[in-house]
């Protein structure tokens, strides 16, 4: 099992960085490269499903530090595969809740996930365009509270959040 597990936390690694080099590819205007990017994506997506299935979810504890992100990066990605982003929403809440995940980082998979299902937000961590100049967040079910709700869960104020994209 040991070996397993080193094993699954190189795997995982390797996605993340995979997925990283890749990522400009989402937005391509090439077809193509929009395909590969979703291509990509999908298979990771579906891994992420069978290690979840066998482990549970990949925490810190058990496969480290940047495997267990690397988990988060692929679930986050994993937009059109709703199954395994609503199981892996499911493990990283028993994770936090054990004290053994990020608030932060499942508070990112929350929203990604809410608004694959076409509702609110409730972080406004997902930017759905951007309007004169700033970034604009999907809806949130109560944007006069999400800084405060940020907060809770580790998240710079929304201003701090998208000046990161204007530096980008």
């Amino acid at each position: 099992m040991v070996h397993d597990v080193a094993a699954l936390a190189v795997e995982l690694a390797d996605m993340a960085a995979a997925d990283h080099q890749s990522a400009v590819l989402a937005n391509s205007d090439d077809p193509a490269e929009q395909l590969a990017w979703r291509r990509l994506t999908a298979q990771h997506g579906d891994r992420l499903g069978e290690i979840m299935e066998e482990y549970g979810w990949p925490t810190e504890e058990l496969v480290g530090e940047e495997a267990a992100r690397a988990a988060w990066l692929i679930a986050q990605h994993a937009d059109r595969q709703l199954e395994v982003q609503r199981r892996a929403l499911q493990l990283m809440e028993q994770a936090v809740a054990a004290g053994s995940g990020s608030p932060r980082e499942l508070a990112f998979l929350r929203d990604r996930t809410l608004v694959n299902e076409g509702r609110k937000q409730i972080y406004g961590t997902q930017i759905a365009g951007v309007k004169d100049g700033a970034p604009v967040p999907w809806p949130c079910e109560e944007p006069e509270r999400m800084d405060e709700l940020r907060a809770e869960v580790g998240i710079e104020p929304f201003d701090e959040y998208v000046a990161k994209f204007a530096r980008a």
